[in-house]
């Protein structure tokens, strides 16, 4: 189905009305006057309540090392008005860890080089906006587990933490990439290590990436894996427990936060008919952590995910960014998007219905966990009217931050405007096309191809279009 996009309602009062048709529940505000609005509010000493994302770079040198185009994005990051910088990249802790094969990697290395990367986005935001006081960046540190591609793009190096049913056979994994308890113990250094680099680089804090599939994630239902690291919920959280202990004792001063899947459903394959249906799969399904019994929907109650971050807290953190789901494997509800990716599938309902759970998701943590700062994400989707979105969830406690990750390689200016209350540029809104995706499945840089100027016009783009191209005569 051609769902309705957002471009296609011309004032916020018809988008209300097809959201309430549709029974999508998502509050729409009436944006303040300039400086009167929720989303200006410092919170915690950090200056508004606009966070950009990490996002996975595939613009490294294959050593690591940041390129141009990865110091272009992060001092792009450093203007765009957002006073967190919420773990700037996924960078991997370790060579074998790397999802792919331009990935930042954090490592002796490289770190003097994230370093002055550090110190020229603080610049950068000091020039624009007269003080970086206010400015928190972090790090996120990652290992991406069933997802590594450190040596080939086209070829998968799969470390999980168990054999998983569904996503072995998806994947086309086995017992031989589940890791040993001594490679478990030697991928928590390196997180402990990467952490006491990134703090001689100059970060806030570290992002310990506990989502999306990745190893760290899927720690969390190995309830299949024997030994110190399976089976009880104590076992299944060794593994962070074990990180953050060890950076809290390594790295005194560094603040320690966490991106968490708040729940997780079953993988979803495409169909006949090119929509996405989950797999096959009777009786309970135990392994999407914080999800209800069949795999399909949240658990209400989040059983799993508070006690998780009743653990966290207990260790230190003071704030996660939340996120659904896994791009590799339910992209719909991660990622809601009206395009689907090369690889993907169309999205088996409404993308704005995904990005109602995203929200509905964060309200209902912090209703259980009173006095959790949340970032929240899954708002591009919503386009023109994403501001009245994030005022509206800020305003009335939905969420703490509102997160933007692919529209800030499209419009990285784009929470500037909305604080001075500037009208948008409707040229630079992303319109979720996918192609920041597309061109890294494809062996290029990542970027926003259709919007930005400088991929635009790189003879990637041409790449890309002709690869699109053939792709859609087979189907």
């Amino acid at each position: 189905m051609d769902y309705p996009k957002p471009a296609s309602f011309r004032t916020l009062d018809e988008f209300r009305a097809h959201l309430a048709a549709s029974n999508i529940p998502i509050g729409l505000a009436e944006l303040p006057p300039a400086g009167e609005s929720a989303l200006a509010k410092p919170l915690n000493g950090i200056g508004n309540r606009w966070a950009v994302l990490p996002m996975e770079g595939w613009d490294c040198g294959r050593d690591g090392v940041p390129s141009e185009f990865t110091r272009r994005r992060w001092l792009r990051f450093a203007s765009s008005g957002a006073k967190l910088i919420y773990g700037t990249e996924a960078a991997a802790v370790m060579h074998s860890g790397r999802s792919n094969t331009r990935q930042l990697l954090v490592a002796d290395h490289t770190v003097g080089a994230l370093k002055q990367l550090n110190a020229e986005m603080r610049r950068t935001h000091r020039e624009r906006y007269g003080t970086d006081s206010d400015l928190k960046i972090g790090l996120q540190l990652t290992h991406s587990g069933r997802f590594s591609h450190p040596d080939d793009d086209r070829v998968l190096a799969s470390k999980t933490a168990y054999a998983h049913p569904l996503l072995d056979k998806k994947f086309h994994n086995d017992a031989s990439n589940v890791i040993s308890d001594d490679e478990v113990a030697d991928i928590i250094a390196h997180f402990i290590r990467a952490a006491e680099l990134a703090q001689d680089a100059g970060f806030d804090f570290v992002d310990v990436k506990l989502a999306h599939g990745y190893l760290g994630h899927e720690f969390l239902t190995a309830y299949d894996r024997p030994g110190p690291f399976g089976g009880s919920f104590e076992n299944r959280t060794r593994f962070f427990r074990e990180i953050a202990e060890g950076i809290v004792k390594r790295c005194p001063g560094l603040e320690l936060s966490s991106r968490i899947s708040i729940f997780d459903i079953r993988p979803f394959v495409k169909g006949a008919d090119g929509v996405g249906v989950p797999m096959d799969w009777s009786g309970p399904y135990p392994y999407a952590f914080g999800g209800a019994g069949n795999g399909l929907t949240m658990d209400p109650d989040l059983k799993d995910t508070v006690e998780l971050v009743k653990l966290m807290r207990s260790l230190g953190v003071k704030m996660i960014c939340a996120t659904i789901g896994s791009p590799y494997y339910c992209v719909h509800i991660q990622r809601p998007a009206f395009y689907p990716v090369s690889d993907g599938y169309l999205p088996p309902h409404d993308p704005l219905r995904s990005v109602w759970l995203h929200i509905e998701a964060v309200r209902r943590l912090r209703e259980l966990c009173p006095g959790l700062i949340v970032v929240g994400s899954g708002y591009t989707a919503l386009q023109e009217y994403l501001p009245h979105a994030a005022e509206y969830a800020v305003a009335n406690g939905l969420t703490d931050f509102v997160g933007f990750g692919r529209m800030a390689l499209s419009y990285p200016d784009f929470c500037a405007d909305v604080l001075a209350g500037r009208p948008l540029r409707r040229t630079c809104i992303c319109r979720t096309f996918g192609d920041c995706t597309n061109a890294p499945r494809a062996g290029l840089i990542s970027g926003c191809y259709p919007l930005d100027e400088c991929y635009k016009s790189r003879p990637e783009a041409k790449t890309l279009a002709e690869l699109k191209k053939a792709a859609k005569s087979k189907q």
